[in-house]
């Protein structure tokens, strides 16, 4: 069960973000995040790839399903992320990843700058319904940020029908590949969280 302040901080934060954002808030690295539910941080903190844990607790491979796909700016929190000008054009892909019986797992918000999708990366753009982690943590040479967290309040970031009105967990962190940049945001949705304290 998720612990009296873990919840309580769901129901400040909701207060205090009634309004819709045009950003992903409240961002903060792992060390300064406060307080978080023991069955989600293993998830949160671990920097391994989510695609093979999700692959391993699921007993098969997780099932991608598109969202939407196209071209669009960043928030001015993932553009300072990126180290990037908010002006800047970037490639978003907002996907949402499928457990068995399709329960919706995780949502998954990935921001391209254009100038990352040149040269070894330009197929990136046709990933199609594969897994972006299934990509990146097949390269020896891949390089990651350290993880950002948050607990995000209804927004409109997550599509309502999977949010409803609670806050969720979710971490992000900056990879690097062929020294091209791109930003992955993933959001642990309520129907993953009912299967960890389901099989606790």
């Amino acid at each position: 069960m998720l612990s009296l302040y873990a919840t309580d901080c769901r129901h400040l934060i909701s207060r205090l973000y009634p309004l819709r954002r045009g950003g992903f808030g409240l961002w903060q690295n792992t060390g300064r995040c406060f307080q978080l539910p023991s069955h989600l941080r293993s998830w949160l903190t671990d920097p391994s790839s989510l695609t093979a844990r999700l692959n391993q607790l699921g007993g098969k491979p997780i099932s991608v399903h598109i969202v939407q796909q196209g071209w669009g700016r960043p928030s001015l929190s993932e553009a300072n992320t990126l180290g990037i000008a908010p002006h800047s054009a970037c490639l978003v892909r907002e996907v949402i990843l499928r457990g068995p019986q399709q329960q919706p797992w995780v949502f998954a918000r990935s921001l391209f700058p254009a100038t990352s999708l040149k040269g070894p990366l330009k197929h990136l753009r046709h990933l199609g319904r594969r897994p972006l982690g299934g990509y990146l943590f097949s390269h020896a040479q891949l390089g990651r940020s350290a993880l950002q967290l948050a607990l995000l309040p209804p927004t409109g970031l997550v599509p309502e029908a999977l949010q409803g009105s609670s806050a969720l967990w979710g971490r992000r962190s900056v990879f690097t590949l062929h020294n091209k940049k791109l930003l992955v945001s993933e959001i642990f949705l309520p129907a993953f969280e009912h299967t960890l304290t389901r099989t606790d």
